[in-house]
């Protein structure tokens, strides 16, 4: 038996000229196995640590000891979708949580997740972070079920592709493992079902899962979470990554969960979440982003320099860069810019008035720091050019005598297909402008990217196992013409041009 929400909100699409001009988020997924344990409270907890995934729509769906599943979800964020009376009344011991940022289907509250289906052996609840590139050729394989889809989401797909499975006789893991097979793109996915919490990546992890456990490995009570933040604000220990291709079945009582692997491809982890999506105290490769966040800096300034009298950072994904650029230049940092950290995403349209003020809804400049002074302010990215030149005036109203902006990755030429809601070609700035169309069009005195080698040197990884396809067009995973001409207009132009052949 499924127990279904009544769906109250909806949501529109932000004014397109007020959207971020970096990558967008990917979504977020969370799932906790601890009987005796307030599954859904440390659900939330788990989305809270993982709100800058996606901030769209919140959902909760728990498992109880009937065997139904309870569903909550709503547009908003975490804190607005939930309070503790509708905790309480999620009991359980499983629990299934997502964030969500919406890449393939529009942001309204029928597309919120988790999914729930019911089967021939029970309901499941499915959370799903990535994008599928054959969402259109699936929803054709899965015939008959046109009639029963309630979203635009390709995450529904991957649902009824476990239903489908699952009615024809499989059991929960060969179901969820054949589903998986029928997908190509990017997905990690959470799965709730009555045999256990199912955890799982494609086969090439392009979007990261971690799982960990509560108090001591013998109880078995299990988390899994998009990021290692999700585990540490609910006190879990970290136990690792679930692989690419890996299939991870926790039961409850069990110390020892399953593991096998589903799918063999090369690793592709998305470099994007370690310049910018994942939080900097988040682990990758051992450590924390933070500590690569700041290398990348340093590289920026070796192959980057220029006179100027202080180093300040875009709040709050720009600053490790620019302290490891202040380190490795000896120029000094600063505090130049404050962040409206409360202000998350917003579906009220602004005045003219706050529009033509522009970036002051998030960021404002800091005139006593600022006034007088050579500055280099440090950005993780640019992408559509939009915000970076409103950011550039107020820096300059604010005082500065010259505005020298570093980028700590390489040019954003080529759009993401695989999770995260980046624009066509055409509105890439780097795939239309040169580098010195683009420092006119920005307003600064001098603009310099982070080299691709110089950012994946930097990392504690194999430089091969990341994917680098918006900057190089290198893209992993084969995917349908019609989606590919979709978005890739102009191949390559603008610095993209310049680009061709080079590593």
């Amino acid at each position: 038996m499924v127990m279904h929400p009544d769906h109250n909100a909806q949501g529109a699409d932000p004014d397109p000229d007020q959207r971020p001009d970096k990558p967008e988020e990917a979504c977020g997924v969370y799932a906790v196995l601890a009987p005796g344990q307030p599954v859904a409270n440390l659900t939330y907890f788990g989305l809270y640590a993982l709100q800058h995934r996606g901030q769209e729509s919140a959902g909760i769906a728990v498992f109880d000891a009937d065997r139904k599943v309870r569903l909550h979800k709503d547009m908003g964020l975490v804190s607005q979708v939930f309070d503790q009376a509708v905790l309480e009344r999620l009991t359980g011991d499983l629990a299934i949580g997502h964030n969500r940022y919406s890449t393939t289907g529009s942001s309204k509250v029928c597309n919120a997740q988790p999914v729930v289906l019911n089967t021939r052996i029970g309901p499941f609840a499915l959370a799903h972070n990535g994008n599928l590139v054959n969402a259109g050729e699936l929803r054709d394989d899965l015939a008959g079920i046109a009639s029963e889809l309630t979203s635009t989401t390709d995450s529904e797909l991957i649902a009824f592709a476990v239903q489908q499975a699952v009615n024809r006789g499989l059991d929960w893991d060969h179901a969820i493992r054949q589903a998986a097979e029928r997908c190509r793109g990017a997905f990690s996915l959470v799965i709730g079902t009555p045999e256990g919490l199912f955890a799982l990546r494609d086969g090439h992890g392009i979007r990261p899962l971690v799982f960990g456990h509560i108090g001591e490995p013998s109880e078995a009570q299990w988390v899994v979470s998009s990021e290692s933040c999700g585990l540490d604000i609910i006190g879990a220990s970290f136990d690792g990554d679930v692989e690419p291709g890996e299939i991870i079945h926790f039961r409850q009582g069990d110390p020892n969960p399953s593991r096998s692997r589903w799918s063999e491809q090369p690793v592709k982890l998305c470099v994007f979440e370690m310049i910018y999506f994942a939080r900097p105290d988040s682990r990758f490769f051992g450590e924390s982003l933070y500590s690569y966040r700041v290398r990348i800096g340093e590289a920026l300034a070796r192959e980057t320099s220029v006179e100027a009298d202080i180093v300040i950072g875009v709040p709050d994904s720009g600053i490790p860069a620019a302290i490891g650029y202040s380190q490795f230049s000896g120029i000094p940092f600063g505090d130049g810019l404050i962040k409206n950290r409360y202000v998350g995403r917003t579906f009220i349209q602004p005045t003219q008035a706050m529009r033509e003020a522009g970036i002051r809804v998030k960021l404002n400049p800091l005139p006593d720091v600022l006034a007088g002074k050579r500055v280099v302010v440090i950005d993780d990215s640019i992408v559509r050019g939009t915000t970076s030149r409103k950011l550039v005036q107020a820096l300059r109203d604010a005082g500065a005598t010259e505005v020298h902006m570093r980028i700590s990755s390489p040019p954003v030429t080529h759009p993401c297909f695989y999770g995260i809601d980046t624009d066509t070609q055409d509105q890439l700035i780097a795939a239309r402008l040169t580098l010195a169309e683009i420092t006119a069009h920005l307003g600064v005195d001098s603009l310099a990217y982070l080299s691709k080698q110089g950012m994946v040197d930097a990392a504690l990884a194999n430089s091969a196992h990341f994917c680098t396809a918006c900057f190089d067009g290198a893209y992993p995973i084969e995917m349908p013409e019609q989606v590919r001409s979709s978005k890739l207009m102009l191949e390559p132009a603008g610095i993209a041009a310049t680009l061709v052949g080079q590593p």
